[in-house]
């Protein structure tokens, strides 16, 4: 029922999304999360990501399957991007299907809350002066986020 990639390059968030909903006529909502590369003020160039190839992927699984377990889903796509991503261009996307809303919000924001989190993913920054900085950690709103979703629903 998931789909899960971990790639270098692009895709295509509006074909994704419908293609959760092509041909059924069960999907009452289906909720998309596009997350993009900000520039900071200017003073971003590009965001460099790494991973782990087949550990990312099968933790974002394990997180899919968590939210297929806590909530009537009928879809959930997650594409993460690996490699140089520049300043405007997409890096994520959390789509899920299900016959209402509500569970299909939960669950989106769960997942990026998992992605921003615990995904096994490593990024630093490259500003427009060049100069690389190290990884970066997440944030304490980010973890706060997350912990919200320790208990039930």
């Amino acid at each position: 029922m998931a789909s899960v990639r971990v790639q270098k390059g692009d895709f295509d968030p509006g074909a994704e999304a419908e293609a959760l909903a092509s041909g059924r006529t069960d999907v009452g909502a289906v909720v998309s999360f596009v997350g993009y590369c900000r520039d900071e003020d200017g003073s971003l160039a590009a965001l460099e990501l790494e991973h782990y190839p087949g550990m990312a992927e099968d933790e974002i699984a394990r997180a899919t399957q968590e939210a297929e377990a806590r909530w009537p889903l009928l879809g959930v796509t997650v594409i993460h991007r690996y490699g140089r991503i520049r300043a405007g261009e997409r890096i994520v996307l959390v789509a899920v299907a299900a016959l209402h809303r509500g569970a299909a919000f939960k669950a989106a924001q769960m997942l990026m809350d998992y992605l921003k989190t615990r995904a096994p993913f490593w990024k630093r920054a490259i500003r427009v002066d060049g100069a690389t900085e190290g990884w970066i950690e997440a944030k304490g709103d980010d973890d706060r986020s997350a912990a919200r979703w320790s208990g039930a629903d």
